[in-house]
């Protein structure tokens, strides 16, 4: 089964961590590329807007700006 992405390269996203995760990280960052699911749950890799960190996330973690 194919999966289905929400979000497209390029795309401003809004980052929420989860709770055992770096509360600094939250905030807004484009997306960078889909990557392969990761346990049933789509992933992105994301690049922070303002200094530029990237991180890989699910699905779940990002929302529309």
């Amino acid at each position: 089964m194919m999966t289905t992405y929400k979000y497209s390269a390029g795309q401003s996203v809004r980052f929420s961590p989860d709770r055992y995760q770096e509360l600094s990280a939250r905030g807004l960052y484009t997306v960078v590329a889909r990557l392969p699911e990761a346990g049933n749950a789509p992933q992105y890799r994301i690049k922070a807007k303002t200094d530029g960190p990237q991180r890989v996330v699910r699905e779940d973690q990002i929302d529309r700006v």
